[in-house]
């Protein structure tokens, strides 16, 4: 068989989960990470919905899904890369999310 052909079929069938810049793969029965869910500053104005597929979608307000983008957790840091082009970094302290002068908690 043509080498080109075997290397085709073998990608043709590799699964490609985490290939995406910020998506880690995980098999299908591993635990998402900790900090995956809803973040929401006191006054419930800003909802950061951290997604399980290193993506995430912050409403503000009334507006749903006002900024979109990709996401990576070193430990207690988070980085993020909007759709749009802007980037941000934030904090994980004693479960609180400090994130771009907001303050973010779990919503339960």
């Amino acid at each position: 068989m043509d080498r080109r052909l075997l290397i085709r079929s073998a990608l043709a069938t590799a699964p490609l989960a985490g290939l995406a810049l910020g998506a880690a793969a995980q098999p299908e029965a591993a635990q998402p990470h900790p900090y995956v869910g809803m973040w929401v500053t006191r006054d419930g104005h800003i909802r950061h919905e951290l997604l399980p597929n290193g993506r995430y979608d912050e409403a503000r307000g009334r507006r749903r899904s006002a900024y979109q983008g990709r996401y990576v957790v070193t430990g207690d840091h988070i980085d993020y890369w909007d759709d749009t082009g802007f980037t941000a970094d934030g904090e994980f302290r004693d479960g609180v999310l400090y994130h771009a002068g907001m303050v973010l908690y779990r919503e339960r």
